[in-house]
């Protein structure tokens, strides 16, 4: 049995919330770049640049891509012969966030509940989710999520009948009804299949791989290009001012479900496709 100090994994998170807020992934700063290069609207070539501009700012002054530094999401990946030594893994990784946003001077936008909104002042609870593996892996991806994107998401529980044309028609319906919301272009996490609650998952935990990693069964990965062609031929645009380029990629993760239902929910990332992560 592995055993991993709870003090160390407060460190390394509240080190993630601050860089994930700090520092644009490279596959999404290669995105942008390649946006500009695409982009055939010139207002929509100048917005390209303006984000890559803001990346680098971010980066060199140590201060937020965004105003909005988002609801803390919180994945992880525990391995079944891993022990937390001193603390309750929830206390420990909530006391990071904590940390995190407060020493890193990041906005606190979390309320306690939800009607009667009384802000908690340092970006707690986050939103944890654990996966347990095989073997001795501990790895916390931390992923902001601002509300702009948020906002935007969909579910819906289609009817089997409806098939993958039903699919797709839900998903690029609720991206035009979205338009400049959710600050394109980004991602566009899809899922499909699962229950009720486990497909908004499925579509949150898509957006946590790497732009231009496709999904690993042929299928699926077609049906990404398939929506990204879609999509992007929307014509919303960069910030949803007109162009060519409305996401910069659609990923999509499934899972099984009952033979009555065909569960589908979509969950934007705007360009501020902001996320880090650290084994231990």
């Amino acid at each position: 049995m592995r055993e991993i100090e709870a003090a160390k994994i407060v460190e390394t998170v509240k080190e993630l919330c601050i860089k994930a807020n700090f520092e644009l992934p490279e596959d999404v700063l290669q995105a942008l770049r390649k946006g500009m290069e695409t982009e055939e609207s010139p207002v929509g070539k100048e917005i390209f640049r303006q984000l890559l501009e803001n990346a680098e700012i971010a980066k060199n002054e140590r201060i937020p891509i965004c105003q909005d530094t988002g609801t803390a999401v919180v994945y992880i990946e525990m391995g079944q012969d891993v022990r937390i030594v001193g603390g309750y893994l929830y206390d420990v990784v909530n006391e990071g966030v904590r940390k995190g946003y407060i020493e890193g001077y990041l906005r606190k936008s979390i309320v306690g509940d939800p009607l009667r909104r009384k802000n908690t002042g340092d970006n707690t609870p986050a939103h944890i989710h654990v996966e347990v593996v095989p073997g001795d892996k501990f790895k916390i991806t931390v992923m902001p999520k601002g509300g702009g994107s948020e906002n935007m998401g969909r579910l819906a529980i289609l009817t089997p009948a409806e098939g993958i044309e039903g699919v797709k028609r839900f998903v690029v319906k609720a991206v035009e009804d979205a338009g400049p919301n959710p600050c394109p272009p980004g991602v566009i996490g899809v899922g499909i299949g699962g229950t009720f609650d486990s497909v908004a998952w499925l579509a949150k935990k898509a957006l946590l791989r790497p732009i231009g990693v496709r999904h690993p069964d042929p299928f699926y990965a077609n049906l990404e290009l398939e929506l990204l062609d879609e999509i992007n031929r929307l014509g919303i645009g960069p910030q949803g001012l007109g162009g060519i380029i409305t996401t910069l990629d659609v990923h999509i993760e499934v899972g099984a479900t009952h033979i009555t239902s065909l569960p589908v929910a979509v969950n934007f990332n705007c360009h501020a496709t902001r996320r880090a992560s650290a084994e231990l």
